[in-house]
């Protein structure tokens, strides 16, 4: 039997519950369900959020909109929505313990500063089991350059950067 958000006590919706609580108050099926917005006819929103939940949670972060779109009620844009909401909180969190091998390994984690236009310098703290223990930001720099005094750096930590060059600069 379809239960519709109305027939939910006002305090115990989610969307309602998140703005009172907080988030991290919320279930994973509640934060689902407020990404997700509405039910179909057919079912509701938390049973829709369930069913959702079991295939991201078997294709992790390789889950495609092909996947999500399998459910009646999730479109492009919704399925657009759940996997930039998935990218965010993956760029978000800290990767602290991964362990490189080489400098590769670490792309995945910066890779969303590729896109910038500006030149960002990163640092990467690696302990001597080669585990990430933090990555973070040492300056944002200008369209040309960037500006990183030593200072800034910590003591034995390498520091490389991207810059992408200008559409200008390219080779044809």
């Amino acid at each position: 039997m379809k239960r519709r958000i109305q027939d939910i006590p006002e305090q115990d919706r989610p969307r309602e519950k998140l703005l009172r609580k907080g988030a991290a108050a919320l279930s994973d099926l509640e934060l689902l369900a407020v990404l997700i917005g509405k039910g179909t006819r057919d079912m509701d929103v938390m049973t829709l959020a369930g069913k959702l939940s079991t295939v991201i949670d078997h294709k992790g972060m390789n889950v495609s909109a092909e996947d999500l779109q399998e459910f009646e009620g999730i479109g492009d844009a919704k399925a657009a929505l759940l996997l930039a909401a998935l990218e965010f909180a993956r760029r978000r969190i800290k990767p602290e313990g991964v362990r490189i091998e080489t400098p590769a390994d670490l792309l995945p984690h910066i890779r969303h500063y590729a896109d910038r236009m500006q030149e960002y310098p990163l640092c990467a703290s690696i302990n001597g089991a080669n585990e990430v223990m933090n990555i973070r930001l040492v300056s944002i720099g200008l369209v040309d350059r960037s500006s990183a005094h030593p200072r800034e750096v910590p003591d034995g930590s390498r520091i490389g950067r991207y810059h992408r060059p200008q559409p200008s600069c390219r080779q044809p």
